[in-house]
Formats: structure tokens, C-alpha cells, sequence
């Protein structure tokens, strides 16, 4: 008994490639014929609570129109007639980054002046910013080794978050839900050390007459994602010494120029008043008796 031959399937490359370029074919002719497009591909950006909202594709022949609402609010338009494919929607998130927002991205032609009902529109994810915001990298403050302590300041960034008029740092935030995470090592290995604090600041036990190098973390332990920042740059307290070392091999030799410079004058000068009184002598008449 003979198997049926059935047909074979085309391959998925073979049947994905020409569909994705129809589909860019078409939104090319449509946009050239001056038929708004439905935006795709929407996604939040955000660091710190600077947020902005970014899409495809890029607009021809037609604009877009960007509205926000939160869960318990109205939609607001924000971002009018734009041909640019983001929008920062920092200053409506600001006001409250525990709210759920969404938002959507309104296709329109050039001579719309408002919403049309049966505009192409696309719907972005639901943000949380206080949950999505994604962690700077860390700035170290200040630090100083005193025999056995190394304290370590770290620096409060302030946010564009505010509550009634005032900016808020991260600290304000999240409170003790903010932690940092310091990363230590003696500067003459490489195996390092760790502490946490729900502070900005590090007091911690080292080794007396050594060079440390350290380096710090920004964590939020609750969170699902997004819970730990960039690191900071490495500083080391031997740079401290590094600088002192570095000015003393510069003062000192212009110092050293200096002196030299003036003695150097000081003998020039009694040399021309010596020679100047032996010439004074020499051409002086001789006193005859």
C-alpha cells in the first residue's frame, strides 16, 4: 500500500519573509497615498520615572496624536501632529508613579485637527511606574578611610516624580524598600566583598594601611523585574594618595627651579658688582707724591 504523497509545507522562513514584506509593501504605498497607518510595536522607556513611549513605524504623509489615562482617570492628548515616532510622558506620569497607565497612539492625517472616531489607533501595555521604572546607575557621593572604617556616601538622585510641587529623590519613593548593594575589595586583589543598607550610606570594616577600590548597586528586592540598577563606577581610596603623590612630583620640582633661579641671580648679581668696582679701580688717575 502506497503513502499519500501530500503536499509539503513551505518552509517558515520561505512563508514569513513574504508576508512581512507585503505587509511593509503595503503600509509604504498606503502612507504614500496619504492612508494613516496603525502604529505597532509600542513600548515604554523609562529610567528613573523619565518616561517615554516609543512605536513604529515612521509616519509618510500622515501624523500622530498620543493620549494617556490612568486607571482612574480621563484619556488626555498629548503629543499633537507629531511625525516623530516617541513621546515623553514624564510630566503625566509624575503625579503619580503608583498608578497604572495606558496609552495610545492615535494615526491622522495632517488636517485633523482633533480625534476621529474611527481613527487608527493602537493601545500601548499598561505601565506601573513604580513597579516598571527601570534603576539608574548609582553615583558615589563621597568616601573616606579612617584606619579601620571606610565610609561610603551614596548620592540621593532626585526624580522628575513630585508631590505638591516638590521633586522627589528616589529615597522619597521607595523609602526602605531602596536598597544599595557595595561591592569591596583590597586594591592589591581581586576577591570581593559585599554589604547592603537600606541607607545611602556604608560604614564598614577594613584593614588598616590598606588601599581599598569599591563599587555600588541600587536594588529594590521586592520587585518581580527591573530590581537592580547599573553599577556605579569604581573608586579607589588609593587615588587619594595617587593625587598627593602626583602634586608632589609636580610642586616640588618648580620648587626646586625656583631656588636654583634665584641663586643663580644672586651670584650673577655680585659678580657684576665686583667686576663693576675692579673697573672703577683699574681706571681710577694714580695719586703722585
Amino acid at each position: 500500500m502506497t503513502t499519500p504523497a501530500w503536499p509539503r509545507l513551505p518552509r517558515l522562513e520561505t512563508a514569513v519573509a513574504p508576508t512581512l514584506l507585503l505587509g511593509w509593501v503595503l503600509a509604504q504605498v498606503a502612507g504614500a497615498k496619504g492612508t494613516p497607518v496603525r502604529a505597532y510595536n509600542l513600548t515604554w522607556k523609562s529610567t528613573n520615572f523619565k518616561t517615554i513611549l516609543e512605536w513604529e513605524p515612521k509616519p509618510i504623509n500622515y501624523v500622530y496624536t498620543v493620549q494617556i489615562s490612568s486607571a482612574l482617570g480621563d484619556w488626555k492628548s498629548v503629543c499633537f501632529s507629531i511625525t516623530v515616532t516617541e513621546c515623553d510622558l514624564t510630566s503625566e506620569i509624575a503625579r503619580d508613579v503608583q498608578q497604572t497607565y495606558l496609552a495610545k497612539v492615535v494615526s491622522l492625517l495632517p488636517n485633523n485637527t482633533g480625534f476621529v472616531e474611527d481613527a487608527h489607533y493602537s493601545n500601548s501595555p499598561e505601565f506601573t511606574p513604580y513597579l516598571e521604572t527601570k534603576l539608574g546607575q548609582p553615583k558615589i557621593e563621597s568616601f573616606k578611610k579612617v584606619g579601620t572604617k571606610l565610609n561610603v556616601t551614596i548620592h540621593d538622585t532626585q526624580t522628575l516624580a513630585r508631590s505638591n510641587g516638590t521633586f522627589l529623590s528616589l529615597r522619597d519613593i521607595f523609602g526602605k524598600n531602596l536598597n544599595y548593594i557595595l561591592y569591596y575589595w583590597k586594591a592589591s586583589t581581586t576577591g570581593k566583598k559585599t554589604a547592603m543598607t537600606d541607607t545611602n550610606e556604608f560604614l564598614i570594616d577594613v584593614d588598616k594601611g590598606e588601599d581599598y577600590c569599591f563599587l555600588v548597586q541600587a536594588v529594590i528586592p521586592s520587585r518581580k523585574s527591573n530590581k537592580k540598577s547599573p553599577e556605579s563606577i569604581t573608586m579607589c581610596t588609593r587615588q587619594e594618595k595617587g593625587v598627593l603623590r602626583e602634586m608632589f612630583f609636580i610642586v616640588v620640582p618648580v620648587i626646586l627651579v625656583i631656588i636654583i633661579v634665584i641663586i643663580l641671580s644672586l651670584l650673577l648679581h655680585k659678580c657684576r658688582k665686583a667686576k663693576a668696582r675692579q673697573s672703577g679701580k683699574e681706571s681710577s688717575p694714580l695719586n703722585i707724591a
